[in-house]
């Protein structure tokens, strides 16, 4: 090759200390172009790396951790240079590890309790596992299959990212794994591993266990093989994981995450896909409606009542201050995940769903929160889609129960009417003291339900003529309502506004573009010079970062 040829390049030093007479593994580890020499499959490198001394050394970097006074290279160098000989994927070093039962039970020593299991070696070795389950799969996964202990000790340590990582791939939870290997994963069917999952949430009370345990069943839901996916989407299993999530005693992000999953079986795309791209996409294209098992549905409707009571109480009693006024209490990230539930439980279609969601008068409930919290858009969202997917659907008293019962036209008409933040101290939201109230920030939510309520009258004989007996709604149309629309059509905009992302009903062809006056780039140009020169302060900038800070309690 070009660079080995004489005069024209200088020898590697790892082939100057493969010259010498006694050389040590750390002395090739110490060595930067090691890594590189390694995937030129360097013949005398991978031929002393191979041997079964040098192979047990590498796995003892990685799962031993260095004693307090060890060098900085044995704690830190040392481990990422053998993690990056394995994962360079030689195959005659992972053949080494594999088919040894000795050097595959020094590799998962590390998940025994009494190991410190620190994040970084916990990565090293996830990483080590998962290029032998994806090169080496049949003798890894026999190895495991013979060693069935392994999986109750990665979920014992779910709680650990990279750990979590191994565990949906050895389940067979990964789009990209075992589309040629589904006889060597079988076995897996028939274990105990989704009890042992969902029962972290009542054994554990850290959020990042009950976070990665939720993690874990989502992917399940979404990748699984099939023995896996029906034995979640049962209702005894449903009901497992209600149990644990209704537990007074519980923290609430059990709660949360435990409806994190419902939400995945009951749209496992919804997860992937992202809340706003889920709404409004739903509301552009009008895809498919979403589809879910009718008995996994029927086992979540059982614990529907105790979980809409907990829509009564906030997780946080306190008081939050905020540019706007004051909560009393906030939200609660609980309470948001519930009306996220609602949200998708509406979308499957269930008529058995719809029926218990008028019995409960939750629609009721949840509308209340739609006032009672008027700058919360998180909310605001899964409140529409909830309201869009009752007017949509084909179940007449439920559209009844929305117009009448809920009173949605009266509700909308009266906060257009009040459109200032009420100075009220027994409600949840309350306005600065000293200041004049400001407009409530819901109004393009109301003003997207009104317009979609008059296109499905247009279609519908029963809404239409609900609307036009109702007097106000109709001066509050002609007067109000047409005009805002027309203020807020975009396409009729010279002054360079890109249009929103639910007006883009249009072809992106060349006459389209030709219409608008707005240059992107200049925009962002113009943004990027009025932080330069200080348009926008320092205080701005950390009153934003303070505003993430206090996302959870919103």
């Amino acid at each position: 090759m070009f660079w080995r040829m004489a005069g024209l390049s200088t020898a590697s030093p790892v082939e100057t200390i493969l010259d010498k007479e006694n050389f040590t593994l750390e002395e090739l580890l110490d060595e930067d172009e090691i890594i590189q020499e390694c995937k030129a499959l360097n013949g005398r490198l991978i031929n002393f790396l191979r041997e079964r001394a040098q192979v047990e050394q590498l796995i003892r970097f990685i799962v031993e951790e260095a004693l307090e006074d060890a060098e900085k290279r044995r704690t830190f160098k040392f481990p990422f240079i053998a993690c990056e000989i394995f994962t360079c994927e030689v195959d005659i070093i992972l053949k080494t590890l594999v088919e040894d039962e000795e050097l595959m039970n020094l590799l998962f020593s590390f998940l025994e309790p009494e190991q410190p299991h620190s994040t970084l070696l916990a990565g090293y070795f996830s990483k080590v596992v998962i290029c032998l389950l994806l090169r080496k799969t049949v003798p890894f996964m026999r190895y495991i299959q013979a060693n069935q202990d392994i999986v109750k000790k990665l979920v014992e340590l779910i709680g650990i990212t990279s750990i979590m990582e191994v565990l949906i791939r050895l389940i067979g939870a990964d789009e990209h794994m075992y589309t040629n290997y589904m006889e060597a994963m079988q076995w897996i069917e028939d274990t105990d591993v989704l009890e042992m999952i969902v029962d972290k949430f009542s054994s554990s009370d850290s959020p990042e266990v009950h976070a990665n345990a939720a993690e874990t069943l989502c992917a399940i839901t979404r990748f699984a093989p099939p023995g896996l996916a029906a034995k979640i989407s049962s209702p005894s299993f449903i009901g497992r994981l209600f149990r644990h999530a209704l537990e007074d005693a519980r923290p609430k992000s059990v709660l949360v995450n435990s409806l994190s999953v419902c939400i995945s079986l009951l749209d496992p795309k919804r997860l992937t896909l992202g809340v706003y791209h889920h709404t409004y996409n739903r509301q552009i294209t009008q895809g498919p409606p979403v589809t879910a098992n009718p008995e996994t549905v029927e086992g979540m409707l059982e614990s529907l009542g105790d979980l809409l009571k907990l829509l009564e109480v906030s997780s946080a009693e306190n008081e939050l201050l905020t540019t706007y006024g004051k909560l009393q209490p906030p939200l609660g990230k609980h309470r948001l995940k519930i009306v996220e539930f609602i949200s998708v439980l509406v979308t499957v279609g269930s008529e058995a769903a719809e029926k218990e969601l008028i019995r409960l008068g939750a629609v009721q409930r949840i509308l209340d929160l739609f006032f009672e919290y008027p700058y919360n858009n998180f909310l605001h969202h899964h409140i529409e889609n909830i309201l869009v997917s009752c007017l949509e659907s084909k179940n007449v008293p439920l559209i009844e129960h929305l117009l009448h019962e809920c009173n949605l036209v009266g509700r909308i008409l009266e906060a257009e009417n009040n459109y200032k933040l009420a100075a009220d101290l027994n409600k949840p939201t309350v306005p600065c003291e000293g200041r004049l109230p400001p407009r409530i920030g819901n109004i393009g939510h109301l003003t997207r339900i009104s317009n979609k309520l008059i296109q499905l009258g247009n279609n519908s004989a029963k809404i239409q003529a609900y609307l036009q007996e109702n007097s106000e709604w109709t001066d509050w149309h002609t007067n109000v309502l047409s005009k805002r629309n027309a203020v807020e059509n975009v396409f009729q905009w010279a002054c360079g506004r890109p249009t929103a992302l639910q007006d883009r009903n249009r072809d992106s062809d060349d006459d389209d573009y030709q219409d608008r006056d707005y240059d992107v780039a200049a925009l962002a140009n113009n943004l990027s010079q009025a932080f330069r020169y200080g348009i926008y302060s320092n205080d701005d900038i950390d009153e934003a970062h303070g505003s993430l800070e206090r996302d959870d309690e919103q």
